[in-house]
This record gives C-alpha cells, structure tokens and sequence, in this order.
C-alpha cells in the first residue's frame, strides 16, 4: 500500500494546545502500555525538554516521534516514542516517521550521530534507515530492546 499524505508537525511540550498534547500522550498510552500490555511511567520526565514530532492528517493524529537533543558534543541526538495510530496502520507512515525524524535531527544537530532503543522484533525496519546495533539485546520493561545508532550524513572535517 503507498504511503499516506500527511502533514509534518514540530514543536516543544510548551507549545502544545491541551486537546492536541492529550492526543499524543492517549495514542503513546493507547500502544505502548495498552496496547502492548506494558505497564511502564510513559511521561517519563523527558517530554519537557523533547521536540515532538507528528504526522497529521488535518487535526487528525497520524503518527508520533520524540526527539531528545544532545547534552553534551559528543554526545548523540535521540529519537524515540515512535508510534504509528492503529487506525492508520499499513500506509508505511511508520517508514515517513523516521525519514521525518532523521531528517529533523540531520537538520538541527548535524554533527551528531543519532540514537534509539528498538524494540529488537524492529531491528531490520531500523537497519533499513543506516542504524547499527551497538549492544545485545536487553530486556526493557519486559521487552527485548537493542541499542543502535546512526552516524552523521556528513562527518565534520
């Protein structure tokens, strides 16, 4: 099935409307903990300082990222929270959510190497964008995790 048309959206914690955070936070909850019976602190301390990124369709919630900045030069920017609504589920979004969520880091920290946690299952689907694993895999949460990374487009000189 081709992709869907969708509208990119990125902005802070801070600048969200209350109704359109309470959709984020509901379709994170709704997959993460529900949906994968995984009960675990979802608003973990880090939405505050993230760039939340979204896939819409009008005012209708496609798609999510999270993207945590780098804290010190070496160290990587990370994307993380990806999650695809189950209403639209085999458009290939969750392919459109990273290339949005690469290019943003690309765009904002270009020197950095990006990072994530992914579900182990996803290991192949991450590879598929430049991601190496760089550690076994491990159990968060009680799901089998990998730990991988994406180096710069382009290496400083």
């Amino acid at each position: 099935m081709a992709a869907a048309s969708y509208e990119v959206d990125l902005r802070t914690l801070d600048e969200f409307p209350a109704r359109e955070l309470y959709d984020l936070l509901r379709i994170r909850v709704d997959v993460f903990v529900v949906e994968q019976n995984c009960p675990y602190p979802e608003l973990d301390g880090k939405d505050v300082d993230a760039l939340h990124l979204r896939l819409l369709e009008g005012a209708e919630l496609m798609g999510a990222a999270r993207i945590l900045k780098p804290h010190e030069p070496q160290d990587p920017s990370k994307i993380g929270r990806v999650v695809v609504s189950p209403a639209y589920r085999g458009k290939r979004l969750g392919d459109a959510l990273m290339r949005e969520a690469i290019t943003a880091c690309e765009r904002l920290y270009p020197e950095h190497p990006i990072a994530l946690s992914a579900q182990a299952h996803l290991r192949r689907f991450y590879e598929s964008f430049g991601f190496v694993g760089t550690s076994q895999e491990y159990l968060e949460d009680g799901i089998p995790h990998i730990d991988m990374i994406r180096q710069p487009a382009t290496q400083p000189a």
